[in-house]
């Protein structure tokens, strides 16, 4: 009979340095550790939200072993500033339960287009590679809190 270790449930969040641009695949639990990059040694900031691209979002979004919530936003509207420092607080609040990242739409026009964002700010969770909530405008921090709070539940689990 199989035993399982921690080493063996862990799960992972797969994210591109921003300093030196290799892959890290990093264990979620341990996000608080201030994890570094495997190659360059500089801190993977985890407690913020996670700048994507068009190049880096379907690795990052299929890699992750825990839901990932997406802000598709552009820094000319208002509402996604008004709705950034909300953001900002849920990934320092939920690091390692979730992985909080950010698209400019502007900057990422073939993600954009492939999720069909035709308004913005939109948040999307993904679990497992696959979009399983969106909400489309700005929403106080509460009510992020919520969206993040039911995909670290999981879908169908009680409240």
């Amino acid at each position: 009979m199989a035993t399982t270790t921690p080493a063996d449930t862990a799960k992972r969040v797969t994210l591109r340095c921003q300093f030196c641009q290799s892959w890290n695949r990093v264990d979620a639990a341990r996000a608080q550790d201030r994890p570094k990059c495997g190659k360059c040694g500089k801190p993977l900031l985890l407690d913020r939200p996670v700048p994507l691209s068009d190049e880096t979002f379907a690795r990052t979004i299929e890699d992750s072993e825990i839901p990932v919530v997406v802000d598709f936003y552009a820094d000319w509207c208002g509402p996604c500033k008004m709705m950034a420092p909300g953001v900002d607080a849920v990934a320092a609040k939920y690091q390692g339960q979730v992985l909080v990242a950010k698209l400019n739409t502007d900057l990422a026009p073939a993600t954009s287009q492939r999720f069909e964002i035709r308004s913005i700010p939109t948040l999307i969770v993904f679990e497992h590679g696959r979009e399983a909530t969106r909400q489309i405008g700005a929403v106080p921090q509460p009510m992020l809190e919520k969206i993040v709070a039911t995909a670290i539940r999981g879908p169908g689990a009680a409240p």
